[in-house]
């Protein structure tokens, strides 16, 4: 009889098991993403004009993703036509609202963006980078006097001066005080004042006068030797600071950032980084708007997309701007996608073809030579 009770009680235990593991995963269960349909015959890719990626000349566009995506479709045989927004966000936003089947140009791959959107595989290796005007070398900020007399050897050597006039001076004037001296009064005020002037022009090399006692003489001649030398060294030394300072400019890092106008695309990451600096940018609609401020002398700065930046030195820019500073953040570009996007698993295999097969290093050799990248 027990025997029997315990096997009615076991399948009565795995009979509720069951049930409950039934409607455990009933209520917890998590709405498939619908597949977005595929027309492979005109599919709308939304991009932006970021040179070199992607350009446009007689209403004709070319640039690295144009024609990586060209090389692509022609893998997946499919067709395709180009939809034309200003920036970043508008290309968000069309790709959410279904305007296009993906995106290409420059895009970057964030965790933020992961989270509403799907990403091939990195198509391009990028970062952030700095870029001022070629003569950010030029001039001198009180900042960038204040750095150089701050900094380094110079307060010790700036003590030194003040030191070879304050004791000289005390000197001379005790020397000469019962003197016959014409020219350092008896009285410590002004007398003290008139030797501290004799003493400046000792150390400058200049002595419109001489003292004319014994003590007097040879304190001179001390501190003639002492200034000669002390001169040489600091004339080298403030020299070698002025020409550093000229040839690194008043922008070389992003701590120089604090304070100056810093140009940008908006709902750009380098938007988004420079406000994690507590600079607040000047947002542009395209970037070319953002390198025109800047050479018309409306920015301090730029902070941009590395090879966009390193491409604009390299031609149109070349002579008038300059890339200062490592690169801030590195970062990678990928085409965007819907949710469910059916195109992803295709196009992720003719971009792994592409780079297995020559074309994709062919393509990136012919867009970024000029600007000597390294991948």
């Amino acid at each position: 009889m027990r025997k029997y009770i315990r096997l009615v009680g076991l399948c009565l235990a795995i009979f509720c098991s069951g049930f409950a593991t039934q409607c455990f995963s009933q209520s917890v269960a998590i709405d498939p993403v619908v597949s977005t349909p595929i027309n492979l015959k005109d599919l709308k890719v939304i991009t932006r004009l970021v040179p070199p990626f992607v350009l446009k000349d007689n209403e004709k566009y070319e640039g690295f993703s144009v024609e990586l995506w060209q090389a692509i479709a022609t893998q997946i045989k499919a067709g395709s036509h180009f939809v034309e927004k200003a920036n970043i966000t508008e290309i968000l936003a069309g790709v959410k609202a279904g305007e296009g089947d993906l995106a290409i140009a420059a895009i970057s791959i964030t965790s933020q963006r992961e989270q509403e959107f799907d990403f091939s595989q990195p198509m391009f290796d990028s970062g952030l980078q700095i870029m001022v005007r070629s003569d950010n070398n030029g001039g001198f900020s009180i900042g960038q006097v204040w750095s150089i007399l701050s900094t380094g050897a110079m307060p010790f050597l700036l003590g030194l001066m003040a030191a070879l006039i304050i004791i000289p001076s005390h000197l001379v004037w005790y020397a000469e005080r019962r003197g016959t001296s014409h020219f350092i009064s008896q009285n410590y005020f002004p007398g003290i004042w008139q030797a501290a002037w004799w003493a400046i022009g000792a150390v400058a090399g200049q002595q419109p006068d001489s003292p004319a006692s014994k003590w007097g003489r040879i304190l001179a001649a001390m501190a003639i030797l002492v200034s000669m030398v002390f001169m040489s060294y600091f004339q080298a030394t403030i020299t070698s600071a002025l020409t550093i300072q000229t040839l690194k400019g008043d922008i070389n890092g992003p701590e120089d950032l604090a304070g100056r106008k810093v140009g940008t695309t908006t709902g750009s990451t380098a938007a988004g980084y420079l406000k994690t600096l507590d600079v607040t940018p000047t947002e542009f609609t395209k970037i070319t708007e953002a390198l025109t401020a800047l050479e018309n002398k409306q920015l301090d700065a730029v902070v941009f997309d590395s090879p966009v930046l390193l491409y604009y030195a390299a031609t149109q820019g070349r002579n008038k701007v300059q890339i200062v500073g490592p690169m801030l953040r590195k970062e990678n570009y990928g085409i965007l996608f819907p949710r469910g996007s059916n195109l992803r698993k295709p196009v992720n295999e003719a971009l792994l073809t592409l780079r297995e097969n020559g074309t994709y290093h062919a393509l990136y050799a012919k867009w970024f030579s000029a600007t000597q990248l390294a991948q």
